[in-house]
């Protein structure tokens, strides 16, 4: 399988394998396999062309004779079925992201040479623990606490490609973390579209909170950590759990997408630029030592030089730990795509390299106040010689490293405490002074 996309997608990805190994299928490291499984993103143009980027990488191996079977999964197969069956000839298949449950019987009418569509309702919700085959990390892995979104933005074509919002049972999603643990996890990540949004569809009394809370406890688990969180949706039992339980990281991804009141408004986002600064500042007092790390999108429709340099302003003003940028991608379907003011490419290329420019100076101040400080420090690996790995302030895959200098080897999968001795942009460099039990 080649996994593209979000956290989200990859759980999806890694559900399948799942479910094929437990089948009898043998899940193959090369891209040279009887079935290759192309899981795909279609959130925003660039996503779309890798996407299809891959699918006709995989092709050669199904034109060489190399591959037996090739099936486009995920969210461009649920949004463009006919397009990719009709202008791709190479594929065997496509399958929606409704249909992860069910893709032994789908890989098996493949192989027997049906052309398969299958293409429904959108949005695989998991109601039991499924087998997954990892795909990262044996240290971290993600939880996937519910499906789909109600938020409803202008630009985001979500909504049609994962459904509404659906919450799993808190009790499938303690016995999937117990069993996540019981298989080396220490470190398990919580994800969702919107991830403070969880529970609200369930019975009164179902929450965010009361789900980290019973997570936190499991025996080998080490951190819990929140991404996707709503900053309209961040509670005060949420924020009053992170400070005092020492297993849920002190970390945030907040997706606030922009800080201008007229950008925020035709987005059609709920929380303007003056709330926003008004919660960072009160997470950073609640929670001391939080990271806060955020996405935002520049060239939306309308966005005038005064409202980007209002971006700038907040990001070095705000001081965020960690920042994301990408351009608006006009997708057809959405309101958004109708909007006057389309801002021209070349000037949203330009405003996505001055916000990385501004934020990669903002992060190295943060990361230089953080020298001589002590951290905790997950070990995943070595790199030229040297060990490296996470502190809590930092998420698999998106934030940065810290490298580390010390007198023994450590093991992956272990806990050092550590001393920053030099700090980069994105990376730490630390001296380990001891390793703590699980």
């Amino acid at each position: 399988m080649v996994s593209l996309g979000c956290d989200k997608n990859r759980v999806d990805g890694e559900v399948m394998l799942g479910l094929l190994e437990r089948a009898g299928y043998r899940i193959a490291a090369e891209p040279e396999a009887d079935v290759i499984l192309v899981n795909t993103c279609a959130f925003i143009q660039e996503a779309k062309q890798e996407s299809v980027g891959a699918i006709l990488e995989a092709a050669r191996y199904r034109e060489e004779g190399r591959c037996r079977v090739l099936l486009a999964t995920g969210c461009l197969a649920q949004r463009y079925p006919g397009e990719l069956l009709r202008d791709l000839p190479e594929l065997d298949g496509v399958v929606g992201t409704g249909e992860v449950g069910r893709v032994v019987d789908i890989v098996r009418r493949a192989a027997a040479g049906e052309r398969v569509r299958e293409v429904g309702p959108p949005g695989f919700l998991g109601r039991d623990v499924l087998p997954r085959v990892p795909s990262g990390s044996p240290f971290t892995t993600c939880l996937k606490i519910s499906e789909g979104c109600d938020n409803r933005c202008l630009y985001c074509v979500i909504p049609q490609l994962r459904g509404a919002h659906r919450s799993r049972q808190p009790s499938v999603l303690v016995r999937e973390a117990q069993s996540l643990a019981a298989g080396g996890a220490r470190e398990i990540v919580l994800v969702a579209q919107d991830t403070t949004r969880y529970g609200s569809d369930l019975p009164e009394g179902t929450s965010l909170t009361g789900l980290v809370s019973q997570l936190a406890v499991l025996d080998g688990v080490a951190w819990v950590r929140l991404l996707y969180c709503y900053p309209s949706g961040i509670t005060f039992d949420l924020v009053e759990l992170m400070a005092r339980e020492p297993r849920l990281c002190r970390y945030l991804d907040i997706p606030l997408q922009h800080a201008s009141d007229h950008v925020l408004r035709r987005m059609g986002r709920n929380m303007m630029g003056y709330d926003l600064r008004k919660l960072i500042l009160f997470l950073r007092s609640a929670v001391p030592g939080l990271t806060i790390r955020s996405t935002f999108m520049v060239g939306f429709p309308g966005e005038t030089e005064d409202d980007f340099e209002e971006l700038l302003d907040f990001l070095q003003a705000m001081k965020l730990g960690h920042a994301g940028f990408f351009a608006y991608s006009r997708e057809e379907g959405t309101p958004a795509a109708l909007l006057p003011d389309q801002v021209p490419p070349e000037v949203k290329r330009e405003r996505l390299e001055r916000a990385a420019a501004v934020q990669r100076e903002v992060s190295h101040a943060v990361n230089r106040a953080r020298v001589g400080s002590e951290i905790t420090v997950l070990v995943e690996g070595r790199k030229g010689g040297q060990h490296y790995g996470r502190s809590e302030g930092d998420a698999p895959d998106i934030d940065g490293r810290v490298f580390l200098n010390a007198a023994a080897d450590l093991e992956p999968g272990t806990f050092v405490r550590a001393r920053v001795t030099g700090a980069g942009p994105y990376d730490l460099r630390a001296r380990v002074i001891s390793t703590l039990p699980l």
